[in-house]
């Protein structure tokens, strides 16, 4: 990716042309979607590196992206004993592990899980569904988790996209 990132960098600077609005948009995409991966952080990491208000990024993208992970809630809520019927063997087990997990502390596996990057939030965010968790508690919870996550992205391309292009002796 830092080879990508390199060899494009006209592509990247461009992308600040998307702005907030862009980062906005395509972090409700990427919070959204479990089936069809959208290259969300990729995209929060190149822009971290164009834009000028780092911090705002990362809030943008937060937000953004606990907007889209209302959708994975409402599954949960909707369908969250269709879904524990309906699946069997391990993904059955992983999927009682996690609702027991959630039951005992759900709020701070919840904050945990959307602060760092990992495939884990999903199920996280459809047993909150399911254990009708306050809507409410959930958008609080997973937007600190998410900002959380946004900033660090944002703060490593700003660091760290700059920092390589300068040791390259690519003016930024």
């Amino acid at each position: 990716m830092a080879a990508a990132v390199i060899y494009y960098r006209h592509v990247i600077e461009g992308l600040g042309g998307y702005g907030y609005l862009g980062a906005f948009i395509i972090s409700i995409l990427g919070g959204a979607t479990i089936i069809i991966p959208i290259p969300m952080l990729a995209v929060v990491f190149a822009l971290g590196g164009a834009l000028k208000y780092t911090w705002l990024l990362g809030i943008v993208a937060g937000l953004g992206e606990t907007l889209g992970a209302l959708s994975i809630y409402m599954t949960g809520y909707g369908g969250g004993v269709a879904i524990a019927k309906g699946i069997h063997g391990k993904l059955q087990v992983a999927y009682e592990r996690m609702m027991n997990q959630m039951h005992k502390r759900g709020s701070l596996t919840l904050f945990l899980l959307a602060a760092v990057i990992n495939p884990f939030f999903y199920p996280a965010a459809l047993a909150a569904g399911a254990l009708r968790f306050s809507i409410r508690k959930y958008f609080v919870i997973c937007w600190a988790g998410k900002t959380i996550k946004g900033l660090t992205v944002a703060y490593a391309g700003y660091y760290g996209l700059r920092g390589l292009l300068r040791a390259l002796g690519v003016p930024v």
